[in-house]
């Protein structure tokens, strides 16, 4: 009986010691890489990610575990938000490392919440269950030093073409601000397709900043016009022009 005991105390600890070394090799994947693949089971069925909505910009979620208070109120804002995010062509899943039976559960218990007046929503978009932290891992959201998944708070938004363009991390205390997640797709959509740049705080409809080659003042005039017309010079070094979808009376 000693000796069971003895091989059972080795063995947890050589799991640990394997687990913890695998927390310690978790890396953040960066702005401009490929945004990591995995398939996963989700509250909508089996979900390949990114790869099931490559054509479409793409967000994920990820919350430490399910029937937290702030996470349920982020995911409620988010079932508000969901036809917005679909004009613009998003697509997003919320991952939580707890189980697929427990999302369930919590989907069924939030869904009958009116959270601010706004009449219980329905949450059709997909939950991926993350046990065992595998995805968790993949994505850089599980630190050594806390030993446990309260730091499961990323956001990543990825485009059309897989590669992850901005990532958000949260504290557990805080909830996340969805409309800036939004209004950054708006951004990031609005320089693939104008190749401009937006200033602190731009909203769309806003004036926008032209890129610039930094050379000289009289260079950097030059060519801001030549490319974009009618700008306006706040420094040698800032340029700004109307917004093209303004201007023209139409918005993107």
């Amino acid at each position: 009986m000693k000796t069971i005991c003895i091989v059972l105390a080795s063995f947890v600890l050589v799991s640990n010691v394997y687990s913890q070394k695998d927390d310690q090799n978790v890396v953040v994947p960066l702005i401009g890489q490929k945004a990591p693949a995995f398939t996963a089971e989700t509250t909508q069925g089996e979900l390949n990610f990114p790869k099931d909505w490559s054509k479409s910009w793409k967000i994920l979620f990820s919350h430490p575990a399910d029937f937290t208070p702030v996470c349920t109120s982020e995911i409620l804002e988010l079932a508000a938000l969901k036809n917005e995010l679909k004009d613009i062509n998003v697509q997003f899943a919320v991952l939580s490392t707890d189980n697929l039976e427990r999302h369930k559960f919590w989907v069924e218990s939030m869904q009958e919440i009116d959270y601010k007046d706004y009449g219980k929503q329905v949450i059709d978009f997909p939950l991926i269950a993350d046990p065992g932290c595998q995805v968790s891992r993949k994505y850089g959201m599980i630190h050594p030093e806390s030993g446990s998944t309260k730091d499961v708070r990323g956001v990543f938004i990825i485009d059309p073409k897989n590669n992850i363009r901005s990532i958000f991390f949260y504290p557990k205390e805080t909830g996340r601000n969805l409309e800036e997640i939004k209004r950054t797709v708006l951004a990031l959509q609005k320089y693939d397709h104008d190749e401009v740049f937006t200033p602190a705080n731009w909203d769309p409809g806003e004036d926008v900043i032209v890129p610039y080659l930094q050379y000289s003042p009289a260079y950097n005039a030059e060519k801001a016009k030549e490319k974009n017309g009618d700008v306006y010079e706040v420094a040698w070094y800032l340029y700004m022009k109307k917004d093209q979808a303004v201007a023209s009376g139409t918005q993107k």
